[in-house]
C-alpha cells in the first residue's frame, strides 16, 4: 500500500509539539507544545478552537481528555500537572505539585476519577481526578526518568516506561509493583499503551523496536517489531487492537498488525523533523501526529487518503497564522521573512509575498474589520498592511529593543498590542502607528504571547518568566 505524503497540517504552536490526542467523541484533538501552550483543534476542519491555555511556564511534555471529554490535564517540565475546562479553556483549581522534576507523561483513569503522571524524578503519582490532591504515596521502582505512564482498560492497573531500559506494572489501588520489570528493550523506553482489551501492552523505545508485551505474564509476545531507523517516540494501539501506530525520530508515522507484528503499508511520510506523538481517533478511521516540525498532521487511516491540503509557499518555517474574521481568508508569517494570504476555501496563495522584514515573521493578526494586517518580527519591528492590496502602511513601528514575538489588533481595531524578547508590551495607535504610553515594564523574561480581553479594557502577557 502506498500512500501519499501529504496530509492536513494544524498550525500554530511556535515550536515543537510535543504531544497529541483525540477527545473520547472525535471532535476535538488537543495539543501540548514546547511554546508552553495547549491548544484545541476542531478534528474536522483542523481549525484551532479558541485561544492557546496559557499557564505552565516550561514546555507542555503530554496531554489527554478525560473519558468525558469535559477536563484535558497536562504535564510540564515546570515540574506540575494542571487541569483544565475543555469547554472554556480556562485552567480548573491549582497546579498539581509534588513532582520534583520534569512531568513527561499524564492520563486519566478511564472513569475519570484518577489522574496517573510520571515524572523525570524517577517516580510514578496518582492524583484525585476531582480535587487534585494526591492519592497515596509516589510509585518508586524506576532508577531512571519515568517517561510514559498509562491505565489498563479496568483502571485496575497502571503501565510505565522509563530510560532505564524497563516497563514495570503497578496495582493502581495499592500502588505496589505487579511481578518484576518487563525486560527486552536495549535502550530507553519512550512510550507504554495497553491494547483495549487489557490482555497486552505496546512499547516504544529509543533501540528502534516495538514491542509486545503479555499483560498478565509480562512476557514478550512474539520478535521485536522493527522498521523504523531511529528511536520510537509513541505508540498507541487502535480501538479495536487490530493495529499498532508508532512515531518516530525517523520522521516517519507506521501502522502495523497487531497481530501478526508486521508492518501494514508503507511508512507515512510528511513531518520534516522528529514525531513525538501519534494517537488513533476513537472510531480508529483517524490517525493524528505532533512533530518537532511544529505541525500536527492528520492522517486517513485506512486509505491513506489527503485530508485537505497543507499551504505550500513559505520556504522555511511557519511561525503564525490566522483567520480573517469572516474565516475566507488565513495570512501566515514565516522564518523565510515574508507575510502570506490564503484562500481559506482552496488553499491557494492570494498575490505574491508581503515583503519587508529582514527577519522571521513571528505573530500575525487581522484587524478586526479584516481590511489590515499586523506582524511582528525578529528585526524588532511591528508592520502594518493593507489587507486588499498587500501593501504597507506607513512607517514600520519601531520601539522594541529585541525581537517582537507576538501582535494583535484591539477588539476595536484603533491599538495594537506588541510583546517582545526585550520584556515589555507596548501599546500602538492603529491609525498613526505612534506607541501610545510608556512600555508595559514588569515581566522579567521575554513575553512570547499578549491579547485583548473582549471589551478591550484589559491586555494578557504570558512570558519566559
Amino acid at each position: 500500500m502506498n500512500w501519499p505524503a501529504v496530509q492536513t497540517v494544524l498550525r500554530g504552536h511556535t515550536s515543537s509539539v510535543s504531544s497529541v490526542s483525540f477527545s473520547p467523541d472525535g471532535t476535538r484533538i488537543v495539543s501540548g507544545s514546547w511554546d508552553c501552550t495547549v491548544q484545541l483543534w476542531d478534528a474536522a476542519t483542523g481549525q484551532s478552537v479558541g485561544e492557546p491555555l496559557q499557564g505552565h511556564t516550561d514546555s507542555v511534555f503530554s496531554v489527554s481528555f478525560s473519558p468525558d471529554g469535559t477536563r484535558i490535564v497536562s504535564g510540564s517540565w515546570d515540574f506540575t500537572v494542571r487541569l483544565w475546562d475543555a469547554a472554556t479553556g480556562q485552567s480548573v483549581g491549582e497546579p498539581l505539585r509534588g513532582h520534583t522534576e520534569s512531568v513527561n507523561s499524564v492520563l486519566f483513569s478511564p472513569d475519570g476519577t484518577r489522574i496517573v503522571s510520571g515524572s523525570d524524578d524517577c517516580t510514578v503519582r496518582l492524583w484525585d481526578g476531582a480535587t487534585g490532591q494526591p492519592v497515596g504515596k509516589p510509585l518508586r521502582g524506576h532508577t531512571w526518568p519515568v517517561s510514559s505512564v498509562s491505565f489498563s482498560p479496568d483502571g485496575t492497573r497502571i503501565v510505565s516506561g522509563s530510560l532505564d531500559s524497563t516497563v514495570r506494572l503497578w496495582d493502581a489501588a495499592t500502588g505496589q509493583p505487579v511481578g518484576e520489570p518487563l525486560r527486552g528493550h536495549t535502550e530507553s523506553v519512550n512510550s507504554v499503551s495497553f491494547s483495549p482489551d487489557g490482555t497486552r501492552i505496546v512499547s516504544g523505545s529509543w533501540d528502534e523496536s516495538v514491542r509486545l508485551w503479555d499483560a498478565a505474564t509480562g512476557q514478550p509476545v512474539g520478535e521485536p517489531l522493527r522498521g523504523h531507523t531511529s528511536s520510537v517516540n509513541s505508540v498507541s494501539f487502535s480501538p479495536d487492537g487490530t493495529r499498532i501506530i508508532s512515531g518516530s525520530e525517523d520522521e516517519t508515522v507506521q501502522l502495523w498488525d497487531a497481530a501478526m507484528g508486521q508492518p501494514v503499508g508503507e511508512p507515512l511520510w510528511g513531518h520534516t523533523k522528529p514525531v513525538n506523538s501519534v494517537s488513533f481517533s476513537p472510531d480508529g478511521t483517524r490517525i493524528v501526529s505532533g512533530s518537532k516540525d511544529s505541525t500536527v498532521r492528520l492522517w486517513d487511516a485506512a486509505t491513506g487518503q489527503p485530508v485537505g491540503e497543507p499551504l505550500r509557499g513559505h520556504a522555511m518555517e511557519v511561525n503564525s497564522v490566522s483567520f480573517l474574521p469572516d474565516g475566507t481568508r488565513i495570512v501566515s508569517g514565516s522564518w523565510d521573512t515574508t507575510v502570506r494570504l490564503w484562500d481559506a476555501a482552496t488553499g491557494q496563495p492570494l498575490g505574491e509575498p508581503l515583503r519587508g522584514h529582514t527577519q522571521s515573521v513571528n505573530s500575525v493578526s487581522f484587524s478586526p474589520d479584516g481590511t489590515r494586517i499586523v506582524s511582528g518580527s525578529r528585526d524588532k519591528t511591528v508592520w502594518l498592511w493593507d489587507a486588499a492590496t498587500g501593501q504597507p502602511v506607513g512607517e514600520p513601528l519601531r520601539g522594541h529593543a529585541m525581537e517582537v514575538n507576538s501582535v494583535l489588533f484591539s477588539p476595536d481595531g484603533t491599538r495594537i498590542v506588541s510583546g517582545s524578547a526585550d520584556k515589555t508590551v507596548r501599546l500602538w495607535d492603529a491609525v498613526t502607528g505612534q506607541p501610545v504610553g510608556e512600555p508595559l515594564r514588569g515581566h522579567t523574561e521575554s513575553v512570547s504571547s499578549v491579547s485583548f480581553s473582549p471589551d478591550g479594557t484589559r491586555i494578557v502577557s504570558g512570558s519566559w518568566d
